[in-house]
């Protein structure tokens, strides 16, 4: 059972961190990253305990599946995160029963450091008409399966 507190915590951080964006990171504001992700400093270099607590292993796997998820055009960040999400799930079904709290925990998040609303305008409308059933629905967008890939509904309406 304390496996599975750890992985919810670990969950939501790592959802926590690909919802922020690089430019509100702590490794941002110390110089380590720039605003789009990219690594100014190396680890190895920093000397501050703060420097190395704001950009820890978890932090960099964070950032670089932050990059990915740009490179390949997921769109908004809401759509992005909604995948990521979906990703999860599809990969330990566990986690399904805490898809609720998971979401509720990164809104609430999002509403504290109020980027909810700029995110909600970043998704914009998306025609909900499709040939297939979405895989799931995270966040509020639905999420669809292709070809074995996951995408958010506003890339799987450009396929």
């Amino acid at each position: 059972m304390a496996n599975r507190a750890i992985d919810l915590v670990i969950t939501y951080r790592v959802i926590k961190l690909l919802v922020t964006p690089f430019e509100r990171q702590e490794a941002f504001k110390y110089g380590i990253i720039d605003k789009d992700g990219k690594v100014l400093r190396k680890y190895i270099s920093l000397k501050r305990r703060e420097e190395k607590n704001a950009y820890t292993q978890l932090h960099r796997f964070v950032f670089n599946l932050k990059r990915i998820l740009k490179r390949v055009g997921l769109g908004g960040r809401l759509g992005s995160f909604a995948v990521a999400l979906g990703l999860l799930l599809r990969e330990n079904k566990e986690y399904l029963q805490h898809k609720t709290l998971i979401e509720s925990a990164v809104i609430s998040y999002l509403k504290e450091t109020k980027q909810y609303d700029n995110l909600l305008n970043e998704q914009g409308e998306v025609k909900s008409v499709y040939e297939q059933e979405p895989f799931m629905t995270c966040f509020g967008i639905d999420v669809y399966e292709k070809d074995g890939e996951l995408y958010s509904e506003d890339k799987y309406e450009n396929l």
